[in-house]
This record gives C-alpha cells, structure tokens and sequence, in this order.
C-alpha cells in the first residue's frame, strides 16, 4: 500500500461546528458533495460554515471509477421541494457564496437543468446577496439545457475536465473530452459576463506535458478559473493512484496556468474543484463584469 505523504495529511476538524452544519444539512433532508465524494477537506470548509450541495442525488446514472457517488441506473424522481430546503440552509448558513453541484442525471431529458434553475431562483428570493456557482454535469450536450441554466444567470459556471484526453476512456468513461470543452465555450459565448471555471485532478498517471496542453485547451475556449488537485483513491475498488505530485509541482502549474491568462488558478494537492471558492467573489471584484 502506497503510504500517504505529508502533505497530505489534514488537521482534526473542530466537530463542534462540523455538527452544527451536519446538523442543518439533515434537518433540512439535503445532501453535500463533501459527504457524499468523501472530501478531504470536510473538516475546514464545515468549520468555516461553507458547504457544497449536491442536489437530483445522492445516487448518479455514471458509475466513473474515481468517484464514491453511488450509482444508479434508475435514480428516484426529482424533489420539487429540494430548491427552497437548499435556499433555506444557504439563509441558515449565513453564505456569502454557494456552489451547487449535482450527480449526473442521464435519465432525465434536460439532465436535471430545471432543478438547478429551480435552485438558483429560491436561493435569488430568499438571500439575493449570495453569489452562485453552478457545477454541472455536461447535460449529454443538450445545449439547449446549457443555455437554460445560463439563463438563470449564476455568477459561476464550472464544468470539471477531470483528466487529460489520453485517460478520459479509463477514467471517465461516460464522458468525452471534446464535449468538456464545448460545453465550456458554448458558456462563454451564451452568457459572456459569467465566470468559467474548470478543474483538474492529478496522479492517475497523466504527463506533465499533458496537463500544460489541458490547461492551454481551456484557454482556448476562455475558460477563467482553474482547479488542480491530487487524485485520492477513496477505497480498494476505485481507480488506483499512479502517483503522489509533489506541492512544488502544483506550483510550477500554477505559475504556468497564470502565465497562460487564467483569472485565478487554485493548484495544490488538497484543492478540490469548490474548495476556497468563496474567493471568487474577490476575483469578481478585481475582474468585474
């Protein structure tokens, strides 16, 4: 068994205030991407009264072999009431910035885009201070999904590549690189003011060279946000991790990734594509729009 490094090891979270969060979070019935994909980074962002909701879930219709989200080739039917308890933890929560993701949803004809629009409204009526990131599936390039969400005008649009073109067929076997980045531009040219973002995960034997020619494909279609962090193995049945990169290297990407013209590139091997994402409101004020 490969033994963890340093790096990457995290503190004991405060659980008095993880347990006010998990708290509101089984209250009002939602789920978390921080419980449900097994985050490391639980501890620091329940601690800091930030979480992100996974909503359509908690099971997904793709079973990608680095993810702990449950599969299901049937999932339950969509919760009408799911937007206004998520509207109601982000007011409980006090958040200044939320970001919504979901589980893949192929069994449904818009891939569930009427349920983040649904989400994106309750959230509008009940905290209109709150900023909005949305971090969507790729919908099986119904654009015309896309642009409904766009529509709904969150502040930020995030699509995850996860992995360089070479490894898409192992490791995201449902999905497709070019489709990625599609979806991407397309965003960009149907809400021009919206934020782009995308993110990366690292050691499942990919090259150096091909996250700098990843990095250089979302540029080209204008992506402005960039997340890069270390693959971890969440059991024995997931993909296994070809390699532990070390900080220096996350380093060196990012200084790559800013010389390229990223707005903001977040590299480091505990960053997970919503980690430290209230940030963007900062960068929405240094780069307004």
């Amino acid at each position: 068994m490969t033994v963890k490094p340093e790096w990457l090891r995290v503190k004991a979270p405060q659980w008095q205030r993880v347990g006010k969060v998990k708290d509101i979070l089984r209250d009002l019935a939602l789920n978390t991407v921080c419980e449900e994909a097994s985050c490391p980074n639980i501890g620091e962002c329940f601690n800091a009264g930030t979480a992100t909701f996974l909503i359509m879930g908690p099971a997904c219709t793709r079973a990608c072999p680095y993810c702990d989200i449950d599969f299901e080739k049937k999932p339950k039917p969509l919760d009408p009431t799911e937007p206004q308890r998520l509207a109601e933890a982000v007011r409980r929560l006090r958040l200044n910035h939320v970001v919504i993701t979901s589980v893949n949803r192929d069994d449904l004809s818009d891939g569930g885009a009427s349920q983040f629009v649904g989400c994106i409204q309750a959230i509008r009526e009940i905290s209109p201070q709150t900023t909005i990131e949305v971090l969507i599936p790729d919908l099986c390039a119904n654009w015309d999904a896309l642009a409904t969400i766009l529509q709904a005008q969150p502040e930020v649009l995030n699509h995850n590549t996860e992995t360089v073109s070479r490894l898409y067929r192992r490791v995201r076997p449902q999905g497709d690189y070019d489709r990625s980045l599609e979806l991407l531009k397309r965003a960009r040219t149907l809400a021009p003011s919206v934020y782009t973002k995308s993110g990366l995960m690292v050691g499942l034997g990919e090259t150096d060279a091909e996250i700098r020619q990843v990095m250089q494909d979302l540029r080209a279609v204008n992506c402005d946000i960039l997340t890069l962090g270390q693959y971890l193995q969440p059991s024995q049945k997931h993909l296994k991790i070809d390699s532990f990169i070390a900080p220096e290297q996350f380093d060196a990407w990012r200084e790559y990734g800013e010389s390229l013209g990223f707005l903001q590139v977040v590299s480091s091997p505990l960053t997970r594509s919503s980690y430290h994402a209230e940030q963007v409101r900062e960068l929405m004020q240094s780069y307004p729009r």
